[in-house]
Order: C-alpha cells, then sequence, then structure tokens
C-alpha cells in the first residue's frame, strides 16, 4: 500500500486534547510520524497539501437503522455503509429493529460476516466502517420477553437496545441485573407511549400555532426519572438514548453528580433545529423524540459542550419518498443523516463559534466511543490509523446523484451545503 503524506494538515485529536498544524504520514494502516514538519518519506508515497483540510480520529455512531434484512428499499447494508464512510465515520452501530430484528446468534452472526465482508480494496485495505451490532433486549422487540443475553454477547454484539420504549418497569430491573455480569452497554430510549399518545411534536406554543398535537416534555422525563432510580437501585451503567429536553439534561445531570453510572446522548438534528421549522410540515422533520422548543436547543447545546450529555448520535433512519410523502402526522417517525451530520454541524455550530472544533470532535468520536466501552487511539506515531479528512469548505448539493444511501428522507434535500468528507482510514 502506497504511503500518504499529508502536509500542513489541520489536526484535532480528542484523545489528547490538541488541536494543531502539521505534517502526518499515514502507511500500511498506521500513523507512522506527525511533526510541524516531514521530509524524509518512502518513494512511493503520495503527497497531499493538507491547507485547509481537518484531519481527526474516525466518527462514532451510537445508533442508526439498518434496513437489511427486511426493508432494502429504504437501505442495504451496502448502502449504509457507504453513507456512512462518506460521512466519515469508521464505526457504525445498527439498533435491532431490522426484519427477522436482531434477537438470536443467528442473525448477529449474518451481519457481522457481510459487515466484513463490505468495503475490501487490495490487500488489507479496509474503506468501510466497523460495524456494531446492538442485540435486542426482548423478543422481537416487543417488550414482553427478554432474549438470551448470553448468547447474544457470545455472538459479538456490541451492547443490548431495543431502539423503542421498554415501559414494564419490573422488565426493566430484571434486564439491568441480568445484564450486570456480561459488562456491555445497555441504551434505553426514555419515552412514557401512554403520556405522548398521539403527540408527533414538542407540546408548545409552536404546537398550538401548527394545529400538530403535542407530545408533553414529560412523557420523556417520567421514563427517565423511572430509570434513573433502577440505576440507583441495580448499580447497573446505562446510557440515556435520544435526550431531547431541557429538563431530561437537568435531570441527568443531577444523576451524574450523585454518581450514578449514566451516560447519555442527543441526535445531531435536536442541535441544530426546533419546533419553529415544523411551519413547513416537512415530514422529514417528524421525528421521535419530536423536535424540542427553543429552550431545549439551548439546553442541549450546552449540556453537549460541557458533557452532560456524553455524545451526538446520527440515528440515521431511512424511508422510502412513498412512505414519506403522507401528510405530516401521518409520516413514520425518521430522518437520514449519516452523511450530512458533520458539514452541518461543523457549519452551524463550529464555524460560529458556538463549539470549538475539538469539542465537536469529542462528541462525534471519542465520547461515543467510550460510551460503546470502546477505545480511541490518539493520533500519534505507531498509533493504528482509523482517521476522518474532512474539508469544511467543500461545497456540494444534497442529490440523489451525491448521497449514497438509498433514501432522501432529510429537510435539507435539494439544498447547497459547505463541508465534505474527503477520506475516511479504517
Amino acid at each position: 500500500m502506497t504511503s500518504e503524506l499529508l502536509q500542513q494538515v489541520r489536526v484535532i485529536d480528542p484523545v489528547s486534547g490538541t488541536d494543531q498544524i502539521a505534517d502526518v504520514l499515514i502507511g500500511e494502516g498506521y500513523i507512522r510520524s506527525i511533526a510541524s514538519s516531514i521530509s524524509d518519506v518512502p518513494q512511493d508515497t503520495h503527497i497531499r497539501d493538507g491547507h485547509g483540510l481537518v484531519l481527526g480520529t474516525g466518527l462514532v455512531d451510537l445508533y442508526s437503522h439498518s434496513s437489511e434484512p427486511g426493508f432494502e428499499e429504504r437501505e442495504t447494508l451496502s448502502s449504509l455503509l457507504q453513507a456512512a464512510a462518506a460521512g466519515g465515520f469508521t464505526r457504525i452501530s445498527i439498533l435491532p429493529d431490522t426484519s427477522p430484528p436482531i434477537d438470536n446468534p443467528a442473525v448477529v452472526s449474518q451481519l457481522l460476516k457481510r459487515g466484513g465482508e463490505l468495503g475490501w480494496r487490495g490487500v488489507g485495505e479496509k474503506t468501510s466502517p466497523h460495524l456494531n451490532i446492538w442485540g435486542a433486549i426482548t423478543l422481537d422487540v416487543a417488550g414482553k420477553q427478554m432474549t438470551e443475553f448470553a448468547d447474544l454477547a457470545a455472538a459479538g454484539v456490541v451492547g443490548f437496545a431495543d431502539g423503542q420504549p421498554l415501559e414494564n418497569m419490573a422488565l426493566v430491573r430484571r434486564v439491568l441485573e441480568y445484564l450486570q455480569p456480561l459488562g456491555k452497554p445497555i441504551a434505553l430510549w426514555c419515552c412514557d407511549r401512554q403520556l405522548m399518545a398521539n403527540g408527533v411534536m414538542r407540546e408548545g406554543p409552536d404546537s398550538i400555532r401548527f394545529g400538530l398535537p403535542g407530545n408533553p416534555v414529560a412523557s420523556e422525563t417520567s421514563a427517565i426519572s423511572a430509570f434513573i432510580e433502577l440505576v440507583a437501585a441495580t448499580g447497573t451503567p446505562v446510557h440515556f438514548m435520544r435526550v431531547s429536553t431541557a429538563r431530561s439534561v437537568e435531570l441527568i445531570a443531577s444523576a451524574k453528580a450523585q454518581g450514578l453510572p449514566i451516560t447519555a446522548s442527543t441526535t445531531w438534528m435536536h442541535l441544530l433545529l426546533d419546533t419553529q421549522v415544523i411551519k413547513s410540515y416537512n415530514t422529514s422533520l417528524r421525528l421521535e423524540p419530536p423536535l424540542g422548543n427553543p429552550d431545549d436547543l439551548l439546553a442541549l447545546r450546552e449540556a453537549v459542550r460541557t458533557g452532560i450529555v456524553d455524545a451526538i448520535a446520527i440515528d440515521h433512519t431511512p424511508y422510502t419518498y412513498e412512505e414519506k410523502t403522507v401528510a405530516f402526522a401521518e409520516a413514520p417517525p425518521g430522518a437520514i443523516g449519516l452523511e450530512l451530520a458533520l458539514p452541518l454541524l461543523w457549519q452551524y455550530l463550529v464555524e460560529t463559534g458556538e463549539f470549538t472544533a475539538l469539542q465537536l470532535w469529542q462528541a462525534l468520536s471519542s465520547r461515543p466511543a467510550e460510551c460503546l466501552k470502546q477505545s480511541m487511539s490518539a493520533i500519534a506515531p505507531s498509533q493504528k490509523a482509523e482517521l476522518t479528512l474532512f474539508d469544511p469548505q467543500q461545497s456540494w448539493k444534497v442529490d440523489r446523484s451525491n448521497l449514497h444511501t438509498l433514501s432522501q428522507n432529510t429537510p435539507w434535500f435539494g439544498q447547497q451545503l459547505t463541508g465534505q468528507v474527503v477520506q475516511i482510514w479504517c
């Protein structure tokens, strides 16, 4: 494999906490050297001018949806991994709500084998992200009977999650007790479906103005409060998915201050948009949990900056054009995001000065890895090259010809974006 020298690239390393301009030499899957200037390079080295480019550790997505098996018209595993690579992700974790669901070792083995076969170029050079798989907590993701946790762990799942609310508190307590010895991450979506009722956007002045049923904040916070009590009772570490309200941030901050083993994530769209944009009735803005009110958005941004909310997840959820071309309240919730998240977060948070580049990269890379109980190597000599090269000035249009995902359910479809991933090293 040819060595590559990136000259005078901006190196953002969330592991060491540094942001510097340097030359970086990469060869045979490893970082060979990093210095203010590198002149001694192998003869076959490809040299790239890195001025204006950003090199960081690979991005890590905590949870997204694979439509294979069962819904390949929305997304295949191949297109999902291509989209993740195009978005700068070197690791992606898929939720178990496939058809059949990922609730037995056979499905886990099948997906891991297929994911491992995709994206090889030449001998020893992997160009697609590493695939993590969440094992289902309940059979058929129905919330009534637990799966065989030990068998799924032995098959190689990264952790356990349903991606749907678990509302039987007695079952949740047993889950936390049974999973504790396995030492695997447990991800829970905190939502009380009865309180949520038929709400399709966050309850508040905008839901009244737009004439859409409101989903109250309490549908999330009551579930978070109950889960916090169970974590306190069992001592089992838990990750809270899809945190979306200011009150949820307060509850999580309090629990962390008490020393409870809790981590949390919000999704990238909840950091960029709030209920005010729903005046367009674009069904790609129909999400679960719904976009927050303006004070929720501000609280979530501050929580990510301070680490109360540990990580930003993508929650990539593809749907076909036909599935989303319905009335707002009837549309299935979810939007794509793997190829859009980094450019838009950089444009609206880093370029505006609200986040430092290091803060954003930590929330998209090293901290999600920690939530998965995985490690991320620093950008240093002799370390494996798990890297993302990003051009924050590259302009491109979000259309069918430029997307690797098979779906187009995003409110940014047809728009011009600034910022694009150039390359990943896996």
